[in-house]
């Protein structure tokens, strides 16, 4: 593919457990730590930004960045970049339905407050988190990286693959965003509205998993040649990324419904 500058070469050794590091990852998450930090103590002392952070706020930060780390880094890399479709979906919900939320979660209101005084920011905050813009953005991506010529870029350059990943955390944190804002000057939706964005959000994922699932063939070419691992064909492979696709992945969304319902009666009664 000459189009392309940073061309993978595949793999040709059956896959071996170990911890492989990238350095670009540890340094991005140790920055965004490092600001995190900053903002909960030094900055909000400074300008008295608000109360001190809550503990549970730190530590489901902390988390999200811990499910970064080791999901892009070691054995589920390693794997989901060259030997199984199945750890690849599993990598992905995990930086898409995993990680916003406990990123959204640790960010009190009076630590994004700053960022979005500017009149311009604040506009394009409100025009982005809506649940149209918001939930068609994330079906967008979603839908087009899994769809085959897409994929087979990702996975053939790697400098695609990391922009990729970007691109689904930042598009997740979007979505997310209705659902979980802390910010009052960027609502989330009503208890009621929250339940029905989040159930139609899940419809795209449903659909792609059975395809993926139930297609006769194995559709993503690079996982074909790849050395078997676990014992399993490239189409079993494949079934079992669009299984985990389909039941995990939406019952963690109808997790998320059921809290919320569960709220909103509690605010009925």
């Amino acid at each position: 593919m000459p189009a392309l500058l940073h061309v993978r070469a595949r793999p040709t050794t059956p896959f071996v457990v170990d911890w492989s590091v990238h350095p670009s990852v540890i340094l991005g998450i140790a920055l965004a730590a490092a600001l995190y930090a900053w903002a909960a103590g030094p900055a909000r002392r400074r300008w008295n930004l608000g109360p001190p952070l809550e503990a549970w706020r730190a530590l489901c930060f902390a988390l999200g960045l811990l499910v970064m780390v080791v999901s892009l880094n070691g054995p589920i890399h390693d794997l989901s970049d060259d030997y199984l479709f199945v750890i690849h979906m599993a990598q992905h919900l995990l930086l898409t339905l995993l990680v916003p939320p406990l990123l959204i979660a640790g960010l009190p209101g009076w630590m994004l407050r700053p960022l979005i005084r500017p009149p311009g920011v604040r506009a394009a905050a409100r025009a982005l988190t809506r649940p149209l813009v918001a939930g068609g953005l994330f079906t967008a991506v979603f839908l087009a990286w899994h769809s085959v010529p897409l994929y087979d870029l990702m996975m053939r350059d790697h400098e695609v693959h990391i922009a990729t990943h970007l691109l689904f955390i930042a598009a997740a944190v979007i979505m997310w965003w209705p659902v979980m804002s802390p910010l009052p000057e960027v609502p989330p939706l009503p208890l009621a509205d929250r339940m029905l964005y989040l159930f139609l959000v899940s419809i795209p994922m449903q659909l792609v998993a059975a395809i993926i699932t139930f297609a006769d063939t194995p559709l993503y070419e690079w996982y074909v040649h790849a050395p078997r691992t676990w014992g399993l064909s490239p189409l079993d492979d494949q079934k079992y990324g669009g299984l985990l696709m389909w039941v995990p992945g939406n019952l963690w969304l109808f997790g998320a419904i059921a809290i919320i319902f569960f709220r909103w009666a509690a605010e009925e009664r």
